[in-house]
């Protein structure tokens, strides 16, 4: 692994990708530390530790780690690029129901860039929402607006702050898809989750765990980098048939090929989508100040993490008969003369792939369920202490990391050097 990094700056090209991706993240981690105009951070700073520390201190903490920290500190970065995950995700589903958007991504590069102008409008949108929400119910505080600085002014200033920054990280995310490895907001992401780490197992180092209980974190650890890995790579592939074509003196078809059904392919998006949704009970009873209702929806009660694991479930399944449709993939099978060896075209196609997405779906939505509630199992079992491991950043660092080393391997390999996965490369199974 180590020679591929070195070869990795042998080449020119990559070289320059790699630098331009690290100064662009070193701009991102510096914006970090730029607050707002107009916030009082003393007192910002205590009301943040009064959410509870940890990532299981609620909404709050759980936001705080895909911002990178930027919420600890409220930063111009606050917002990140949630705005733009948001929009994208809103749109995606909508395609699913709407004719126009469904064809617009069918048109090519061109339907593709139409879709990318209509997401950063809507990024805009949900960004001026969220940061006023936010910045308006943070000025009903009067401890959090600097002396000398009226209501209306904070408001304002604060608003549009956190707009050019998610905005400003969108520019940067583009500059680090085109000119430097990876998806930059992707890449955005990751580098905001790696961020948190070494405060991760800080705070493992502070509980004073014995040896046992550290050869039981490391071990938790190792276990979950090695099964998103696999599960992240792992893939039905459903074998295709062409027929043979005469035209005239030429035979077109009779090639083979597969479509590949990923046991993960909707990613991190149910655990967003549950983890939204059971953070509404607690964050209401935060707001009111019921304590009853916190006992019952708190994060890390029984409730909490059995509502949380069922939606977590659902959603999988949801996503996954949004995002592929058995119907259309028969129809185009069938249009250009292919088929399943063993199977019909048309209707009967179309029922085997709905088995096999059914099945896939399954193992996908059990292990997105285990990810989802590992970090509240091993909370309880050291000593009741939280300690974060495991779930929802685990798997987007994990997810984004591979696609980086896939990039860089398909440059090396370009260029006739060795790369990164040299044996056991993880193989799907045909049908």
């Amino acid at each position: 692994m180590w020679q591929a990094f070195r070869n990795a700056f042998k080449i020119p090209e990559l070289r320059d990708r790699i630098i331009f991706t690290f100064l662009m993240l070193a701009v991102f981690r510096l914006g970090i530390y730029i607050p707002i105009p107009g916030i009082n951070l003393q007192a910002w700073s205590e009301l943040f530790k009064g959410f509870g520390g940890g990532v299981a201190g609620g909404v709050v903490n759980f936001f705080d780690v895909f911002v990178g920290g930027a919420l600890k500190r409220f930063s111009v970065f606050t917002l990140s690029v949630t705005p733009y995950i948001n929009a994208a995700i809103i749109l995606q589903l909508l395609s699913a129901v709407i004719p126009s958007l469904k064809e617009m991504l069918r048109e090519g590069e061109e339907g593709r860039k139409k879709f990318a102008y209509y997401t950063r409008n809507l990024t805009i949108l949900l960004a001026f929402f969220q940061a006023f929400i936010i910045i308006f119910a943070l000025s009903g505080d009067a401890r959090l607006v600097a002396p000398g600085m009226n209501r209306l002014t904070f408001v304002t200033l604060g608003t549009l702050s956190l707009v050019a920054g998610t905005m400003f990280l969108l520019w940067i995310g583009e500059l680090i898809t085109d000119k430097g490895i990876g998806n930059g907001v992707s890449v955005l992401i990751f580098a905001g989750i790696v961020a948190r780490y070494p405060s991760y197992f800080a705070e493992a180092t502070v509980k004073n765990l014995n040896f046992l209980e550290w050869i039981f974190f490391i071990g938790i650890w190792f276990f979950t980098i090695v099964a998103i890995v696999y599960v992240q790579q792992a893939e039905r592939r459903i074998q295709i048939q062409y027929a043979h074509r005469v035209v005239g003196r030429r035979v077109y078809g009779g090639a083979s090929t597969f479509i590949p059904i990923k046991v993960n392919h909707s990613g991190v998006i149910p655990i967003i989508f549950a983890a939204a949704i059971v953070s509404i009970p607690s964050a209401i009873a935060r707001m009111t100040n019921n304590q009853a209702l916190s006992r019952i929806f708190g994060s890390g009660s029984a409730l909490y993490v059995t509502t949380y694991a069922l939606l977590v479930f659902f959603f999988t399944y949801f996503y996954s008969v949004v995002i592929f449709d058995p119907h259309d993939m028969a129809e185009n099978i069938k249009k250009y003369g292919g088929y399943i060896p063993g199977i019909r075209p048309g209707a009967p196609t179309e029922r085997y792939f709905h088995n096999v997405l059914n099945r896939v779906t399954f193992i996908g939505a059990v292990f997105l369920v285990m990810i989802s509630i590992l970090p509240f199992l091993v909370q309880y079992i050291i000593r009741g202490q939280y300690i974060w491991i495991g779930g929802t950043s685990a798997l987007i660092a994990v997810g984004v990391a591979l696609d980086i080393a896939q990039q860089m391997e398909a440059h090396l390999m370009m260029h006739h050097y060795e790369g990164f996965i040299k044996k056991g490369k993880l193989r799907g199974r045909r049908a």
